[in-house]
C-alpha cells in the first residue's frame, strides 16, 4: 500500500514538473513573439516617421531623417541577405562577423543622428552635416558591398550549376539521338526467324544441306552398285522352295483344327 502511494506521488510530481516546463516554454515563446511583433511595429512606425520627415520637413531635420532612413534601410537589407544565405553557404559566416562589427558603427551613428534631431542648436548641427553624411555614406557603402557580394556569389553558384546541368542534358540528348550507329541499349533486336512460331530453315543451311546431299549421292550410288546384295553373296540351291508372297489385302490363314 505504501509503495502504491509513493508511486502515485512520484507520478503526480512528474506530471506537475512537466506541466510547469511546458508552461514556461509556451510563455517564453509567446513573449518572444510579442517582442518580435512590437519591434517590427516600432520599426515600421519609425521608418514611416522618417519618410514623412525627410519629405515634409526642409532644412536640417529633413536631412537628418534622410540620413537615418538610408542607413537603416541599407543595414537591414544587408542583414537579411546574409542571414538568409548562411545556411546554404558556410563561407558567409565571416561576412556576418564583419557585418556585426559594421553594425556597431551603424548603431552608434543612428543614435547620434537621433540625438541631433532633438538638438535645439540648428546652426551647430548644420556645421556637422558634411561629416555625418560622409560617415553615413561610408557605412552604407560597406553594407551594400557585403550585400551585393553575397548576391553575386549566390548567382554565380546558380549559374555554374545551371551550366553543368545544361551540359549533362546536351550529352544525354546527343546519346538519345545516336540511333544510326548503335541499337537500343536494352539489347540487339530479335530476328524475324526468332519471332515467328514455325521458323523456316535458313537459306544458307538448306543450300549447304542440299549441296552435301548432292555431293554425297554419287558416291553412295557407286557404293551401292559395287557392294553385292544378299542374293549375290549366297547362291541358292537348285529347286529350293520360295517363300509364299503375301499381300496386305489377304486374310491370315486359319489354323486347322486337330480334334
Amino acid at each position: 500500500m505504501e509503495a502504491a502511494i509513493l508511486i502515485m506521488a512520484l507520478l503526480f510530481v512528474a506530471f506537475v514538473a512537466l506541466g510547469v516546463y511546458v508552461t514556461v516554454k509556451a510563455v517564453g515563446a509567446a513573449k518572444r513573439g510579442v517582442e518580435r511583433t512590437v519591434t517590427q511595429a516600432r520599426r515600421t512606425v519609425e521608418d514611416t516617421t522618417l519618410r514623412a520627415k525627410s519629405v515634409g520637413q526642409p532644412g536640417v531635420p529633413g536631412h537628418l531623417a534622410q540620413l537615418r532612413l538610408s542607413l537603416r534601410t541599407s543595414m537591414r537589407a544587408t542583414q537579411e541577405a546574409l542571414h538568409a544565405r548562411v545556411a546554404e553557404d558556410e563561407s558567409l559566416r565571416e561576412s556576418i562577423a564583419l557585418f556585426e562589427r559594421l553594425s556597431a558603427h551603424g548603431h552608434e551613428l543612428d543614435d547620434e543622428l537621433r540625438r541631433l534631431e532633438r538638438e535645439p542648436d540648428r546652426r551647430r548641427t548644420a556645421e556637422r552635416m558634411p561629416e555625418l553624411r560622409e560617415r553615413t555614406e561610408r557605412i552604407t557603402h560597406s553594407a551594400d558591398s557585403l550585400r551585393w557580394a553575397a548576391r553575386d556569389r549566390a548567382r554565380q553558384f546558380a549559374d555554374d550549376e545551371l551550366a553543368a546541368l545544361s551540359q549533362q542534358i546536351e550529352m544525354e540528348s546527343g546519346a538519345l539521338r545516336d540511333w544510326s550507329t548503335k541499337g537500343p541499349t536494352t539489347g540487339e533486336p530479335a530476328s524475324w526467324d526468332a519471332l515467328s512460331d514455325n521458323p523456316a530453315p535458313a537459306h544458307g543451311t538448306s543450300s549447304s544441306a542440299g549441296s552435301s546431299r548432292s555431293s554425297s549421292s554419287p558416291s553412295a550410288e557407286r557404293d551401292a552398285t559395287d557392294r553385292p546384295g544378299p542374293a549375290a553373296q549366297a547362291p541358292q540351291a537348285i529347286g529350293a522352295a520360295k517363300p509364299p508372297v503375301t499381300y496386305p489385302w489377304q486374310k491370315a490363314p486359319r489354323p486347322e483344327a486337330t480334334s
